[in-house]
Protein backbone atom coordinates (compact mmCIF):
# COMPACT_ATOMS: atom_id res chain seq x y z
CA UNK A 1 0.00 0.00 0.00
CA UNK A 2 1.02 3.44 -1.27
CA UNK A 3 1.98 5.85 2.00
CA UNK A 4 -0.25 8.47 1.31
CA UNK A 5 -3.80 8.39 -0.03
CA UNK A 6 -3.36 11.51 -1.82
CA UNK A 7 -5.87 10.48 -4.39
CA UNK A 8 -6.82 13.90 -5.64
CA UNK A 9 -3.80 14.91 -6.31
CA UNK A 10 -2.50 12.16 -8.66
CA UNK A 11 -5.95 12.90 -10.86
CA UNK A 12 -7.37 16.47 -10.43
CA UNK A 13 -9.38 16.19 -13.39
CA UNK A 14 -11.73 13.49 -12.01
CA UNK A 15 -12.77 15.83 -8.66
CA UNK A 16 -13.07 19.40 -10.81
CA UNK A 17 -16.80 18.59 -11.05
CA UNK A 18 -17.80 17.46 -7.83
CA UNK A 19 -18.70 19.77 -4.84
CA UNK A 20 -17.66 19.65 -1.84
CA UNK A 21 -20.11 17.29 -0.43
CA UNK A 22 -19.23 14.76 -3.73
CA UNK A 23 -15.62 15.08 -2.97
CA UNK A 24 -15.70 14.32 0.62
CA UNK A 25 -17.97 11.13 -0.20
CA UNK A 26 -15.69 10.19 -2.84
CA UNK A 27 -12.58 10.61 -1.08
CA UNK A 28 -14.28 8.45 1.84
CA UNK A 29 -15.05 5.52 -0.16
CA UNK A 30 -11.79 5.52 -2.10
CA UNK A 31 -10.20 5.83 1.53
CA UNK A 32 -11.80 2.72 2.96
CA UNK A 33 -10.67 0.55 -0.12
CA UNK A 34 -7.31 2.42 0.29
CA UNK A 35 -6.95 1.20 3.73
CA UNK A 36 -8.22 -2.36 3.05
CA UNK A 37 -5.70 -2.57 0.57
CA UNK A 38 -6.71 -1.67 -2.71
CA UNK A 39 -4.14 -0.13 -4.77
CA UNK A 40 -5.90 3.08 -6.40
CA UNK A 41 -6.13 3.21 -10.26
CA UNK A 42 -7.33 6.28 -12.70
CA UNK A 43 -9.75 3.78 -13.94
CA UNK A 44 -11.52 3.29 -10.85
CA UNK A 45 -11.22 6.36 -9.66
CA UNK A 46 -12.86 7.82 -12.71
CA UNK A 47 -16.14 5.25 -12.70
CA UNK A 48 -16.66 6.30 -8.72
CA UNK A 49 -15.88 10.52 -9.27
CA UNK A 50 -18.60 10.18 -13.15
CA UNK A 51 -21.39 7.98 -10.87
CA UNK A 52 -21.03 10.82 -7.54
CA UNK A 53 -21.51 13.44 -10.32
CA UNK A 54 -24.65 11.71 -11.47
CA UNK A 55 -22.80 11.44 -15.35
CA UNK A 56 -23.80 7.30 -15.07
CA UNK A 57 -26.09 5.28 -13.06
CA UNK A 58 -25.69 2.50 -11.12
CA UNK A 59 -26.03 0.12 -13.60
CA UNK A 60 -23.65 1.68 -15.84
CA UNK A 61 -21.11 2.05 -12.89
CA UNK A 62 -21.83 -1.76 -12.58
CA UNK A 63 -20.95 -2.57 -16.54
CA UNK A 64 -17.54 -0.31 -16.09
CA UNK A 65 -16.79 -2.34 -12.63
CA UNK A 66 -17.43 -6.02 -14.39
CA UNK A 67 -15.98 -4.94 -17.80
CA UNK A 68 -12.71 -4.13 -15.70
CA UNK A 69 -12.61 -7.01 -13.56
CA UNK A 70 -12.78 -8.94 -16.61
CA UNK A 71 -9.68 -7.12 -18.69
CA UNK A 72 -7.39 -7.41 -14.77
CA UNK A 73 -7.16 -3.75 -14.63
CA UNK A 74 -3.80 -2.42 -13.68
CA UNK A 75 -3.69 -3.07 -9.66
CA UNK A 76 -0.34 -0.67 -9.69
CA UNK A 77 -2.01 2.41 -9.90
CA UNK A 78 -1.59 3.39 -13.39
Amino acid sequence: MAEKFDIEERWPELFAQLDERERWAVRQSLASAWHAGWIPNREDVENVTDHARGAIDVEEYRRRAHAAARRGVATDGR
